[in-house]
């Protein structure tokens, strides 16, 4: 089993919390990190009719089966146990006495928030990290296979085409998640539409625009991005808060959480696809931002990058804030760095002034180096850059 990042962070939750719930996109190793960590623990899976139909029906007794906790999978299935849950944890006194994993946060932030505040540590788990796979001695070999491939773990569990895997796995997401969390009658449209998302990661949000090309409402399109992101299959990047400068663009980005799953999203089958296709750039940004972003869920710590870009057509992919230390980074999807390359940088240091901290560039090459006063890191550095 490869050792997941967040496997530190998930002992230092269950000794501090009686609960501790891990959430994450279905497939992201979940079951697989906690059944490893809490082996000596039961194991439940709500996915399955039986044992979910009993803690409907009767969540006292099913529960009283595990005086000494357990792990309970895919919990949101059984919202009824939460209270139940609640009067277990007072009672017993201990800290981490059950563990929780759920793939959708709506089903599992309720539950927490309406009976178990104060008494969970949270949690979310996020695909393999570059540097996991790299730990794992599974690494993709370039950076266009990597951009293909994806990060969800099954893919490098078996020999599994990329290209199939995700097919699936967007036809479970949309007959097990999509019908529970929304009433669509057709899974089709739905599935365009995340087509359609896929096809804007790196880019700014236009709810107009999107429900327009699908053929709904811009609401619509607004519960159908807030499920997406429920699901842990796109985040939605602020942009920079401070105003430097006041004509600054204040509509956030959409991402993707997997290239791969993008990539299959867009149609791309193929390496040689990949590298001409358009929105390749978007793509490599999309993955490098990702590996930000996991990088701090793992520490058990929320999101600290935004982006900047104003109304003159500067811009700077990422601004890191380190306790009030603005870092900002750029993403290049070249193997080969041009000087316009660094504009943005150049731009958005003057007006931050002594608020910002040396500039950082990564890109799809291989040589680490300082250019124009911006340490450039490649791509499989990224782990280097991250504080």
């Amino acid at each position: 089993m490869i050792r997941r990042d967040a496997q530190a962070t998930l002992l230092e939750l269950a000794r501090s919390f009686p609960a501790v719930a891990v959430t994450g996109p279905r497939q992201s190793g979940k079951s697989t990190l906690v059944r490893g960590v809490f082996s000596d623990k039961a194991y439940v899976s709500l996915e399955d009719p039986d044992r979910r139909q009993f803690a409907t029906d009767d969540p006292r007794s099913f529960l009283a089966q595990y005086p000494s906790g357990a792990i309970l999978d895919e919990v949101q299935r059984c919202p009824a146990l939460f209270s139940y849950l609640q009067s277990h944890i007072d009672d017993a006194g201990k800290q981490g006495l059950w563990i929780l994993t759920g793939s959708q946060q709506f089903g599992m932030l309720t539950g927490v928030t309406q009976s178990l505040a104060g008494r969970v540590g949270m949690l979310a788990l996020l695909p393999f990290t570059l540097d996991e796979m790299r730990q794992g001695d599974i690494a993709p070999d370039t950076v266009d296979d990597w951009l293909l491939s994806g990060s969800y773990p099954p893919i490098y569990d078996r020999p599994v085409d990329p290209t199939l895997w995700h097919g699936s796995y967007v036809q479970t997401y949309l007959e097990r998640d999509v019908r529970q969390l929304l009433a669509v009658r057709d899974l089709g449209q739905f599935q365009r539409f995340m087509q359609l998302v896929a096809g804007r990661t790196g880019q700014l949000l236009n709810l107009y625009s999107l429900g327009e090309a699908v053929g709904v409402s811009h609401n619509t399109v607004q519960k159908w991005i807030s499920v997406l992101e429920a699901s842990y299959i796109l985040h939605r990047l602020p942009p920079h808060h401070r105003n430097f400068n006041k004509r600054v663009i204040k509509t956030p980005k959409l991402y993707m959480l997997d290239s791969g799953l993008a990539c299959w999203l867009l149609g791309i089958e193929s390496t040689q696809q990949l590298a001409n296709h358009p929105l390749r750039g978007e793509l490599f940004e999309t993955a490098v931002v990702t590996e930000l972003i996991k990088a701090r869920w793992n520490r058990g710590l929320t999101s600290n990058i935004s982006f900047w870009r104003d109304r003159g057509g500067h811009e700077v992919d990422v601004i890191v804030d380190n306790a009030g230390t603005l870092e900002p980074i750029e993403i290049k999807s070249g193997a080969t760095l041009h000087r316009n390359a660094f504009t943005g940088l150049t731009r958005w240091c003057e007006l931050a002034g002594g608020e910002a901290s040396q500039p950082k560039l990564i890109y799809a090459g291989d040589e680490k180096r300082e250019q124009s006063g911006v340490a450039v890191y490649p791509w499989r550095s990224i782990t280097q850059i991250i504080q």
